[in-house]
């Protein structure tokens, strides 16, 4: 199978100074799955990300840009350019970025409607909307190139 057409794994990043939500997913079946929310702490996020790295092993990243309503850069803009561009430098990977404008809000409102249906049982944290916003970044970047 030429390289090109060849099914990737691609992990998606929701970048925050104090949580990253991350999830996975593949080009073939375009679906993406939330994994977990990494605490950034004074070791910062990347020996969670290295053990991520080595587990799923993946061929691309995805990171959300946060942008302001108005599609104007917010305070995290700059910092989550700096998280991709590190991303890369370190794995060694093509790294997507994709406008994340309400991606929490949408993850909010999925837990919150799993919640009401009785397919989620635990409450809502806050790590575990991160990671379900990590998903909804995938899922638009799916929607958007594959």
């Amino acid at each position: 199978m030429p390289e090109s057409s060849r099914p990737k794994v691609v992990l998606a990043f929701d970048f925050g100074r104090r949580r990253i939500g991350v999830a996975c997913g593949d080009t073939l079946s375009r679906s993406a799955s939330a994994l977990k929310s990494i605490p950034v702490d004074s070791a910062g996020p990347w020996p969670a990300i290295a053990s991520l790295m080595r587990e799923w092993q993946p061929d691309m990243a995805v990171v959300g840009l946060p942008y302001n309503v108005d599609g104007s850069d917010s305070g995290q803009t700059l910092a989550a350019r700096s998280f991709a561009a590190e991303l890369k430098r370190r794995y060694g990977l093509e790294v997507a970025m994709i406008d994340e404008r309400y991606s929490s809000l949408e993850a909010q409102a999925r837990l919150k409607s799993a919640r009401e249906s009785g397919s989620r049982r635990r409450r809502v944290a806050k790590s575990d909307v991160d990671a379900a916003a990590a998903c909804v970044i995938l899922e638009r970047w799916f929607s958007e190139n594959t």
